[in-house]
């Protein structure tokens, strides 16, 4: 069946894509993806979404925003693209089940955040353990908090939060940060941050909520106990495009090019691209989904022409 608009991920920039086609009659098909409803579905409260002045549950907000898309038309299918080919008059999405044809694509399989991949890290992710700093330092106001990594993410992390923390360490496994000269300097000067050299976390501690990690001394090879009540993991993030292929051009972090001809446009004309597949500075619910309304818009505006 020959569809005129597919959407590959299901976070906030696909079901705001999927919103906005929908609603303009396109009839879209808006493929899931191994991890519906991308990183919030992995984050407890959410208090800096626009409308929810109480706070909601990332994968409550998640919901709101698959409803909403389906109540106006999109199609949702349980399903995976593997690989995308240009063909006469559009693409062939090839899926876990079938293939389909589609005029144009929108592609918004977000970007999957680094982690360490030590005991706790992931049954405790929601509960102390986060990728984001923006999304959830103001619930660790007076607290001791890690960071860890030694890029520039890592110092902008630590600094932001700085605003909340009372403590804050990072922990890097190197006896010297990657991060850009002048990062490096704002987290060396700034008097809430502590840097432990030479250490990696083993395992992160805690029933319900971080209360500690175990750290190792690269160089000793001695453990010792940091108290603390949140890790944050910024060793960076992987844009989700291996199944492009090199369909399209990517920048040299591997994120979608945009802004060929529009503000979400690839390299290849009739497909199109928003939220953290294309975007390695924001990575904001909120940011993803303006995207995705805009990549909705442009995909219309270029199916009628």
């Amino acid at each position: 069946m020959d569809e005129n608009l597919t959407i590959i991920g299901s976070g906030p920039a696909g079901y705001t894509a999927g919103l906005y086609a929908a609603r303009a009659s396109l009839e879209p098909i808006l493929f899931e993806g191994i991890e519906s409803g991308g990183q919030l579905m992995l984050t407890t409260d959410v208090e800096n979404y626009p409308g929810f002045k109480e706070g909601i549950m990332g994968p409550d907000l998640m919901q709101e925003f698959k409803s909403q898309a389906e109540k106006f038309g999109t199609r949702i299918l349980p399903l995976t693209v593997s690989s995308i080919e240009k063909v006469s008059g559009g693409f062939e999405l090839f899926t876990t089940k079938e293939n389909y044809y589609s005029k144009s694509v929108i592609i918004s399989s977000g970007a999957s955040a680094k982690w360490l991949g030590v005991e706790g890290e992931k049954r405790l992710q929601g509960y102390g353990v986060s990728a984001c700093a923006t999304c959830d330092g103001f619930f660790f106001k007076d607290k001791i908090v890690v960071v860890i990594g030694g890029g520039d993410s890592a110092m902008e992390e630590a600094l932001f939060l700085t605003k909340f923390a009372k403590k804050v360490y990072i922990i890097h496994r190197k006896s010297s940060f990657r991060a850009s000269s002048i990062m490096q300097k704002r987290v060396l000067d700034h008097k809430k941050i502590k840097v432990l050299w030479n250490k990696e976390v083993k395992e992160i501690l805690g029933e319900d909520s971080v209360t500690s990690v175990s750290l190792k001394d690269t160089e000793s090879s001695s453990v010792e106990k940091l108290e603390t009540n949140a890790v944050f993991v910024a060793i960076g993030h992987t844009p989700n495009v291996g199944f492009l292929q090199g369909l399209l051009e990517l920048d040299d972090k591997g994120y979608i090019k945009t802004g060929f001809t529009t503000q979400t446009s690839t390299s290849i004309d009739g497909i199109f691209a928003a939220g953290d597949v294309a975007d390695s500075i924001y990575r904001q619910a909120i940011t993803a989904a303006g995207t995705g309304c805009q990549a909705a818009m442009d995909a219309e505006r270029w199916l009628e022409s």
